[in-house]
Protein backbone atom coordinates (compact mmCIF):
# COMPACT_ATOMS: atom_id res chain seq x y z
CA UNK A 1 0.00 0.00 0.00
CA UNK A 2 1.73 3.69 -0.95
CA UNK A 3 2.33 5.20 1.85
CA UNK A 4 0.46 8.63 0.84
CA UNK A 5 -2.81 6.17 1.14
CA UNK A 6 -1.79 5.46 4.32
CA UNK A 7 -0.99 8.92 5.14
CA UNK A 8 -4.80 10.01 4.06
CA UNK A 9 -6.29 7.32 6.02
CA UNK A 10 -4.69 7.78 9.74
CA UNK A 11 -5.72 11.69 9.54
CA UNK A 12 -9.28 11.10 8.48
CA UNK A 13 -8.80 8.48 10.93
CA UNK A 14 -7.58 11.02 13.27
CA UNK A 15 -10.36 13.62 12.57
CA UNK A 16 -13.16 11.15 13.08
CA UNK A 17 -11.85 10.17 16.65
CA UNK A 18 -11.67 13.75 18.01
CA UNK A 19 -14.73 14.47 16.58
CA UNK A 20 -16.10 11.82 18.71
CA UNK A 21 -13.72 12.55 21.77
CA UNK A 22 -14.83 16.38 21.54
CA UNK A 23 -18.46 14.93 21.70
CA UNK A 24 -18.36 12.87 24.52
CA UNK A 25 -15.91 15.31 26.67
CA UNK A 26 -16.36 18.56 25.25
CA UNK A 27 -13.96 20.81 23.66
CA UNK A 28 -11.43 20.46 26.09
CA UNK A 29 -9.56 16.92 25.82
CA UNK A 30 -7.10 15.43 28.89
CA UNK A 31 -3.51 14.41 28.38
CA UNK A 32 -4.31 10.86 29.00
CA UNK A 33 -6.89 10.98 26.01
CA UNK A 34 -5.18 12.34 23.21
CA UNK A 35 -1.73 10.43 24.19
CA UNK A 36 -3.63 7.37 24.46
CA UNK A 37 -5.26 8.07 20.60
CA UNK A 38 -6.64 5.42 18.61
CA UNK A 39 -6.07 1.85 17.06
CA UNK A 40 -5.41 2.44 13.62
CA UNK A 41 -5.50 -1.31 11.09
CA UNK A 42 -3.95 -2.88 14.57
CA UNK A 43 -1.68 -0.30 15.51
CA UNK A 44 -2.33 2.79 18.49
CA UNK A 45 -1.72 6.09 17.14
CA UNK A 46 -1.27 8.91 19.73
CA UNK A 47 -2.17 12.39 18.98
CA UNK A 48 0.55 14.35 20.77
CA UNK A 49 4.27 13.10 22.19
CA UNK A 50 6.94 15.35 24.41
CA UNK A 51 7.51 17.69 21.56
CA UNK A 52 5.61 19.97 19.95
CA UNK A 53 5.82 18.98 16.80
CA UNK A 54 4.84 15.50 16.30
CA UNK A 55 4.65 12.36 14.37
CA UNK A 56 3.64 8.99 15.32
CA UNK A 57 5.32 5.93 14.09
CA UNK A 58 2.53 4.58 11.47
CA UNK A 59 3.03 8.07 9.61
CA UNK A 60 5.88 7.67 7.17
CA UNK A 61 6.83 11.24 6.43
CA UNK A 62 4.53 14.18 7.82
CA UNK A 63 3.96 15.12 11.29
CA UNK A 64 -0.01 14.08 12.38
CA UNK A 65 0.11 17.35 15.03
CA UNK A 66 1.55 20.48 16.35
CA UNK A 67 0.94 21.11 20.42
CA UNK A 68 1.35 24.98 22.23
CA UNK A 69 2.07 24.05 25.98
CA UNK A 70 -0.02 24.99 28.74
CA UNK A 71 0.07 28.16 29.98
CA UNK A 72 1.68 28.73 33.52
CA UNK A 73 1.13 32.15 35.04
CA UNK A 74 4.39 34.35 35.23
CA UNK A 75 6.74 31.42 33.19
CA UNK A 76 7.22 31.56 29.40
CA UNK A 77 6.26 28.60 27.12
CA UNK A 78 8.28 26.58 26.20
CA UNK A 79 6.50 27.14 22.41
CA UNK A 80 5.19 30.56 22.79
CA UNK A 81 3.54 31.13 19.67
CA UNK A 82 2.17 34.67 18.55
CA UNK A 83 -0.22 35.63 16.19
CA UNK A 84 0.17 37.78 13.43
CA UNK A 85 -1.83 40.94 12.23
CA UNK A 86 -3.38 39.17 9.52
CA UNK A 87 -4.93 36.51 12.15
CA UNK A 88 -2.09 33.91 10.90
CA UNK A 89 -0.23 31.57 14.10
CA UNK A 90 3.56 31.71 13.97
CA UNK A 91 4.40 28.58 15.53
CA UNK A 92 8.37 28.14 16.30
CA UNK A 93 10.60 25.70 14.87
CA UNK A 94 11.88 22.90 16.50
CA UNK A 95 15.11 23.84 17.86
CA UNK A 96 17.37 26.51 15.64
CA UNK A 97 18.28 24.10 12.23
CA UNK A 98 15.82 24.81 9.81
CA UNK A 99 16.76 21.22 8.52
CA UNK A 100 15.72 19.10 11.48
CA UNK A 101 13.72 16.34 10.14
CA UNK A 102 10.58 17.82 12.56
CA UNK A 103 11.01 20.98 10.77
CA UNK A 104 11.78 18.93 7.58
CA UNK A 105 8.19 17.47 8.30
CA UNK A 106 6.48 20.33 8.53
CA UNK A 107 7.70 21.77 5.46
CA UNK A 108 6.60 18.91 3.34
CA UNK A 109 3.19 19.51 5.34
CA UNK A 110 3.15 22.93 3.32
CA UNK A 111 3.99 21.89 0.38
CA UNK A 112 1.55 18.73 -0.34
CA UNK A 113 -1.16 21.09 1.48
CA UNK A 114 -1.69 18.18 4.53
CA UNK A 115 -4.03 19.32 7.21
CA UNK A 116 -2.56 19.30 10.95
CA UNK A 117 -4.60 18.49 14.33
CA UNK A 118 -3.34 22.04 16.04
CA UNK A 119 -3.54 20.99 20.29
CA UNK A 120 -3.69 24.42 22.17
CA UNK A 121 -2.51 23.39 25.63
CA UNK A 122 -5.20 25.10 28.23
CA UNK A 123 -4.29 24.26 31.83
CA UNK A 124 -1.49 21.60 32.79
CA UNK A 125 -2.94 18.23 31.13
CA UNK A 126 -5.96 19.65 29.18
CA UNK A 127 -5.99 20.80 25.70
CA UNK A 128 -8.66 22.54 23.06
CA UNK A 129 -8.13 20.48 19.37
CA UNK A 130 -8.69 22.16 16.35
CA UNK A 131 -8.32 20.64 13.13
CA UNK A 132 -7.55 20.84 9.86
CA UNK A 133 -4.47 23.53 10.79
CA UNK A 134 -2.67 23.89 7.67
CA UNK A 135 0.94 25.04 7.32
CA UNK A 136 0.81 28.01 4.71
CA UNK A 137 4.45 30.10 5.24
CA UNK A 138 7.49 29.32 6.10
CA UNK A 139 10.13 31.58 7.38
CA UNK A 140 13.61 29.85 8.26
CA UNK A 141 15.57 33.51 8.97
CA UNK A 142 12.70 33.68 12.22
CA UNK A 143 13.30 29.88 12.52
CA UNK A 144 8.84 29.51 11.80
CA UNK A 145 6.16 28.77 10.43
CA UNK A 146 3.16 30.01 9.51
CA UNK A 147 -0.34 28.15 10.19
CA UNK A 148 -4.00 28.73 9.75
CA UNK A 149 -7.10 27.16 10.73
CA UNK A 150 -10.09 26.18 8.68
CA UNK A 151 -13.78 25.02 8.60
CA UNK A 152 -13.92 20.92 9.70
CA UNK A 153 -15.95 21.42 6.14
CA UNK A 154 -12.78 21.81 3.86
CA UNK A 155 -11.87 18.01 5.04
CA UNK A 156 -14.43 16.45 2.67
CA UNK A 157 -14.99 13.01 4.18
CA UNK A 158 -13.81 9.73 2.79
CA UNK A 159 -12.76 11.41 -0.12
CA UNK A 160 -9.90 13.21 1.90
CA UNK A 161 -9.41 16.18 -0.76
CA UNK A 162 -7.18 18.77 0.98
CA UNK A 163 -7.13 21.68 -0.95
CA UNK A 164 -5.31 24.70 -0.69
CA UNK A 165 -8.31 27.05 -1.17
CA UNK A 166 -9.77 29.98 0.22
CA UNK A 167 -7.02 32.16 2.22
CA UNK A 168 -9.54 34.90 3.35
CA UNK A 169 -11.76 32.05 5.02
CA UNK A 170 -8.86 30.26 6.64
CA UNK A 171 -7.56 33.75 8.22
CA UNK A 172 -10.98 34.65 9.19
CA UNK A 173 -11.75 30.95 10.60
CA UNK A 174 -8.28 31.61 12.27
CA UNK A 175 -9.06 35.20 14.07
CA UNK A 176 -12.00 33.38 15.25
CA UNK A 177 -10.36 30.41 16.62
CA UNK A 178 -7.63 32.05 18.18
CA UNK A 179 -10.19 34.19 20.19
CA UNK A 180 -11.89 31.06 21.27
CA UNK A 181 -9.10 29.37 22.55
CA UNK A 182 -7.66 32.23 24.82
CA UNK A 183 -11.03 32.93 26.45
CA UNK A 184 -10.79 29.69 27.04
CA UNK A 185 -7.89 28.97 28.13
CA UNK A 186 -8.56 31.98 30.78
CA UNK A 187 -11.95 30.63 32.07
CA UNK A 188 -9.87 27.40 32.86
CA UNK A 189 -6.80 28.97 34.37
CA UNK A 190 -9.11 31.26 36.30
CA UNK A 191 -11.38 28.43 37.29
CA UNK A 192 -8.39 26.09 38.65
CA UNK A 193 -6.77 28.44 40.94
CA UNK A 194 -10.63 29.77 42.38
CA UNK A 195 -10.82 25.70 43.11
CA UNK A 196 -14.25 26.01 40.89
CA UNK A 197 -16.00 27.33 42.99
CA UNK A 198 -17.54 31.30 42.79
CA UNK A 199 -15.49 33.75 45.04
CA UNK A 200 -18.08 35.09 46.40
CA UNK A 201 -21.05 32.50 47.26
CA UNK A 202 -18.90 29.32 46.57
CA UNK A 203 -21.33 27.90 44.26
CA UNK A 204 -19.50 24.82 42.79
CA UNK A 205 -22.02 23.76 39.93
CA UNK A 206 -19.10 24.55 37.24
CA UNK A 207 -21.48 24.78 33.80
CA UNK A 208 -23.09 28.25 36.23
CA UNK A 209 -19.35 29.74 36.63
CA UNK A 210 -17.31 32.38 34.70
CA UNK A 211 -14.47 33.89 34.35
CA UNK A 212 -14.59 37.66 34.69
CA UNK A 213 -12.35 40.16 34.43
CA UNK A 214 -11.24 42.85 37.11
CA UNK A 215 -10.45 45.02 34.15
CA UNK A 216 -12.16 44.05 30.76
CA UNK A 217 -10.25 42.89 28.17
CA UNK A 218 -10.92 46.38 26.45
CA UNK A 219 -8.86 48.01 29.02
CA UNK A 220 -4.51 48.90 28.52
CA UNK A 221 -4.55 46.49 32.09
CA UNK A 222 -7.02 44.28 30.94
CA UNK A 223 -4.72 41.61 30.08
CA UNK A 224 -5.93 37.63 30.52
CA UNK A 225 -4.08 36.35 33.41
CA UNK A 226 -5.41 35.06 36.60
CA UNK A 227 -4.57 38.04 38.96
CA UNK A 228 -7.18 39.63 36.63
CA UNK A 229 -9.18 37.32 37.50
CA UNK A 230 -12.18 36.18 39.36
CA UNK A 231 -14.34 32.98 38.94
CA UNK A 232 -17.70 34.21 39.38
CA UNK A 233 -21.09 32.44 39.21
CA UNK A 234 -23.47 33.72 36.37
CA UNK A 235 -25.31 36.22 38.75
CA UNK A 236 -22.44 37.92 40.38
CA UNK A 237 -20.69 38.01 37.45
CA UNK A 238 -23.31 40.35 35.92
CA UNK A 239 -23.66 42.19 39.49
CA UNK A 240 -19.53 43.08 39.14
CA UNK A 241 -19.95 44.13 35.62
CA UNK A 242 -23.09 46.06 35.98
CA UNK A 243 -21.74 47.52 39.27
CA UNK A 244 -24.13 46.42 41.14
CA UNK A 245 -21.83 45.11 43.70
CA UNK A 246 -17.86 46.04 43.85
CA UNK A 247 -15.13 44.11 45.62
CA UNK A 248 -12.63 46.38 47.87
CA UNK A 249 -8.96 45.88 47.99
CA UNK A 250 -9.64 44.28 51.25
CA UNK A 251 -11.40 41.65 49.74
CA UNK A 252 -14.45 42.48 50.89
CA UNK A 253 -17.79 42.68 49.15
CA UNK A 254 -19.43 45.48 48.71
CA UNK A 255 -23.25 46.08 47.88
CA UNK A 256 -24.42 49.47 45.70
CA UNK A 257 -26.51 51.56 47.85
CA UNK A 258 -29.49 51.19 46.20
CA UNK A 259 -29.58 47.79 46.06
CA UNK A 260 -29.11 46.95 49.10
CA UNK A 261 -31.61 48.82 50.35
CA UNK A 262 -34.66 47.82 48.01
CA UNK A 263 -37.40 45.03 49.06
CA UNK A 264 -38.07 42.84 46.17
CA UNK A 265 -37.80 39.30 47.10
CA UNK A 266 -35.86 35.92 48.28
CA UNK A 267 -33.10 36.17 45.54
CA UNK A 268 -32.02 39.98 46.17
CA UNK A 269 -32.02 39.21 49.70
CA UNK A 270 -29.91 36.20 49.65
CA UNK A 271 -28.36 36.22 46.17
CA UNK A 272 -27.02 40.10 46.80
CA UNK A 273 -28.04 42.10 49.78
CA UNK A 274 -27.02 39.42 52.48
CA UNK A 275 -23.05 39.28 50.63
CA UNK A 276 -22.73 42.64 51.79
CA UNK A 277 -19.52 42.55 53.62
CA UNK A 278 -18.35 39.46 52.94
CA UNK A 279 -15.07 38.45 51.93
CA UNK A 280 -13.98 36.55 49.05
CA UNK A 281 -12.39 33.03 48.28
CA UNK A 282 -8.91 33.91 46.61
CA UNK A 283 -6.69 31.17 45.56
CA UNK A 284 -4.07 30.03 47.58
CA UNK A 285 -1.11 30.62 45.41
CA UNK A 286 -0.30 34.28 46.55
CA UNK A 287 1.20 34.96 42.78
CA UNK A 288 -2.56 34.03 41.19
CA UNK A 289 -4.44 36.51 43.93
CA UNK A 290 -6.22 39.49 42.39
CA UNK A 291 -3.94 41.90 41.81
CA UNK A 292 -4.55 45.00 44.37
CA UNK A 293 -3.72 47.97 41.60
CA UNK A 294 -6.18 46.00 39.37
CA UNK A 295 -9.10 45.77 42.50
CA UNK A 296 -8.47 49.28 43.47
CA UNK A 297 -9.01 50.92 40.28
CA UNK A 298 -11.94 48.54 39.43
CA UNK A 299 -13.57 49.72 42.26
CA UNK A 300 -13.06 53.14 41.89
CA UNK A 301 -15.22 52.91 38.79
CA UNK A 302 -17.91 50.95 41.18
CA UNK A 303 -18.05 53.84 43.18
CA UNK A 304 -18.59 56.52 40.94
CA UNK A 305 -21.04 54.36 39.62
CA UNK A 306 -22.95 54.28 42.77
Amino acid sequence: MDAGSVDHRVRLAAFSFLDEQTRINGEVLPYAVLHEGFVFEGRRVPLLGPQGIFKPAVLPEIPLSITTAPVVEGKARPYEDEVERDGLIIYRYRGTDPQHHENVGLRRAMQLHTPLIYLFGITKGAYIPVWPAFIVGDDPSALSFRVAVDDAQAVHGDQAVFEPEADARRKYVTVLTQKRLHQRGFRERVLDAYRRVCAICRLRHEELLDAAHILPDTHPKGEPVVKNGLSLCKLHHAAFDENILGIRTDLHVEVRLDVLEERDGPMLLHGLQEFQGAQILVPRSEQLRPDPELLAERYEAFRKAS
